[in-house]
This record gives structure tokens, sequence and C-alpha cells, in this order.
């Protein structure tokens, strides 16, 4: 399995992802620059977290037009693996990959701590490995991290099971305390906090880490099940 972690001008989480990736699974990873227009050769694209084009406008606004993003679409409509973290949601939900919105946090604040999930779905393949209902530590750090969406968009969310993770103590005002997003399909993925930054005892905690071991496992699941045929 191939990864790619795409890298925006801005970009301050790409090496973290690209070291979860290394050192978790051992697999093989590449930096991806934002005017690449090749990402054939990947089997899970990470949108990492940061300032993509100094946030300016609006979180991700301007990044969803770079020339990889049509790459990125792309690849979701083959039903390739996305997962966006923290600034990677907010490009996601501006290129219209996910549904919703990230707005100012509700207390105006920037939050960077420790926060605690609920995974709500875990038949999705960034989460298999956890518990229904389980929850994880995983550290946060944004400014604009308050997920919302319309009624009609957040009653599609429950009934399609898109809901991925929800924040215990909602740090941000969220909608319904929604801290992660699937699409409709299901193999793509938005989340404010951090996994990346979760993945060893000596960070604090080591919740993140099947987040990796769950998308490899489904990628190996697909492929063992296609060579079969």
């Amino acid at each position: 399995m191939k990864f790619a972690v795409l890298v925006f001008p801005g970009s301050n989480c790409d090496i973290d992802c690209y070291k979860a990736v290394e050192d978790t699974l051992g697999e093989p990873v590449d930096y991806v620059w934002h005017t690449a227009t090749d990402l054939s050769a990947y089997d899970c694209i990470l949108v990492p977290g940061g300032f993509s084009y100094g946030d300016y406008l609006r979180c991700g606004a301007i990044a969803r037009f770079a020339p990889v993003m049509a790459e990125v679409a792309k690849a979701a409509e083959q039903g390739k693996y996305i997962l966006g973290i923290c600034n990677g949601f907010q490009i996601l939900t501006e290129a219209g990959l996910l549904p919703g919105t990230l707005r100012r946090n509700a207390t105006l604040k920037f939050r960077c701590h420790d926060t605690v999930l609920r995974v709500e779905n875990n038949d999705n393949p960034f989460t298999t490995q956890y518990q229904k209902g389980e929850e994880i530590h995983i550290p946060i750090a944004h400014g604009e991290g308050n997920y919302y969406c319309d009624e009609e968009t957040h009653a599609q969310l429950k009934a399609n099971n898109q809901i991925i993770f929800r924040y215990v103590d909602n740090p941000n005002g969220s909608v319904d305390d929604i801290a992660g997003v699937s699409n409709e399909r299901g193999n793509v993925v938005g989340m404010m906090p951090h996994p990346e930054r979760a993945v060893d005892s000596l960070l604090g905690s080591e919740d993140g880490k099947r987040m990796f071991t769950s998308i490899l496992k489904a990628w190996r699941d697909r492929h063992e099940s296609a060579s079969v045929r």
C-alpha cells in the first residue's frame, strides 16, 4: 500500500503524517507537492493540517483550487482512501468532497489540547479497529473547527452513518458534537483532531494509531479479496 501526503504552502503537519505512516505501518509514503497532477500511484491520500496558502480568505478556500485537488477528486471517485486532518478537513469541505463547513470556534479562541472522542462509526475503513462507542484521546489544535451543516445535511449524515467521531466535551461548538465525518461512500473522511499526533505513548496517546492500521487492513482485505477472484 502506498501513501501520499499532500503539501501546500503553509502545511505544517505533513511531517507528522509522514512519520505516522512510516513508523506505524512501515509502508511506502511520499510527500506530494500541491502542483502535482498525477496521484495514480497512491492508494491512500493524506491531506494534512496547517495553514494552506496562509488560510487567506477562509481556511482551505484557496487550497481547494490547487492542481492536485483535481486528482484528489478523481481518487475519491475511484474509491481510494482519503483522510483530511484539521486544515485537510477544511480543504475537503471547501472542495465539496465532504459535507458541511468549518467555522470559527464558538469561543473565538484557538484551542490546543487533548480531547476525548467517541467512536460513532467503526464500520468505516479508517475505524474498523475501534469499538463502537469507545472513547479515545486525540489532540486538537485549531481556531476554526466548529463543524456546521444545515438540518437536511445533518439528517442525511445520521441516516447514512456518516458521523465518524463526536466530541465528549465539545471544545468548539460543533453541531451535534461532530468531530469527524465521511462522504456517503465512506472512503473520504475528515476530522479536526490529529490522529497522527497520537501514535506513540511518548506523545501522550497511542489512540490515533489504529486509524492508520485500520486503513492498511481495509486495503489488504480489499486486495486479497480481489486476488481470490
